[in-house]
Formats: structure tokens, sequence, C-alpha cells
């Protein structure tokens, strides 16, 4: 089976081949092999942002722990992507997210009745920190015992 794709602004269009012994329609193998590739894409994210391959532990039983460890820590961080970033920064990778917003070194300074973050805007704009912050804080529900007007 051959496919083509024409996108805009290019000359010449993509073409691709998938060989296959699957006896199904053109559209269902299609369908099947790009879902695979889109799995095999979010096994290499895991792979390289979250380095789940290295269960460096001695031990079978320990390294049994850390791979569900390693995928509940992809599903909390696609969950953050997914839901709590602004548009601007939707489509960075699982690598970017933990370089530029997670292992961001920051000093907390305590004042009176608040305290304070104070970070480089190096890594992560202050209006692309306070938007992610703020859709965080929007998913909380409201506190126990609060009642809806």
């Amino acid at each position: 089976m051959a496919k083509v794709e024409f996108h805009p602004g290019e000359l010449f269009p993509t073409v691709g081949f998938i060989v296959t012994n699957r006896c199904l329609p053109n559209e269902r193998v299609l369908t099947f092999y790009n879902g695979r590739g889109a799995a095999e894409q979010h096994i290499k994210e895991g792979k390289y942002a979250l380095m789940w391959t290295r269960l460096s532990c001695m031990r079978f039983a320990a390294n049994e722990v850390r791979l569900p460890l390693h995928a509940l820590a992809y599903n909390l961080a696609n969950f953050l992507r997914t839901t709590a970033t602004p548009e601007l920064i939707e489509r960075w990778s699982l690598t970017s997210l933990r370089e530029r917003l997670i292992k961001n070194g920051a000093q907390l300074v305590r004042h009176g009745r608040y305290a304070i973050f104070q970070m480089a805007e190096v890594a992560i704009p202050r209006d692309v920190f306070a938007a992610v912050t703020n859709m965080i804080n929007a998913l909380r529900g409201p506190p126990l015992g609060a009642t809806c007007a």
C-alpha cells in the first residue's frame, strides 16, 4: 500500500509505503499503523525524557517497582502537559517541560504573610509560569465543606 500526502508550501508530495500481511481494507491498515506510530513516539519520549529504560538497581524486584514509577511519572507529566499548559508551550516535549519548568532552580523568600519564588526568567517567562500555576490552581476543586451558591 502506498500513501501520498500533499502539504501546502511543499514542492513534492511525501510518499510512504506500508508493507503488511494484514487482510484489511486500506483505510483500516493506515489507521492501525498511524496509531502504532503514535504509540512508538510516546515510548521514545518516555525513554528520553524520563529515562525509564535505566533500571539501575541490582535486584529484579527493585527494578520491577521502578518501571511502574517511571510510567506514573510519564502519565503525570503528560497530564500536566495536556491540562495545565498555556497555548504558548502546549507543543513542548516532556524533555523541554522537565528542563525548563520542573528542573528550574528557585529561591524561596519568606516575608511576614507570604512567600515568593525567585527564579530566573531565562528558562520560562514570568507570564507563562504564572499561566501554568493558574491553570494548576484551577484544577483544584472547592474546599471541603464549601457550598455552591
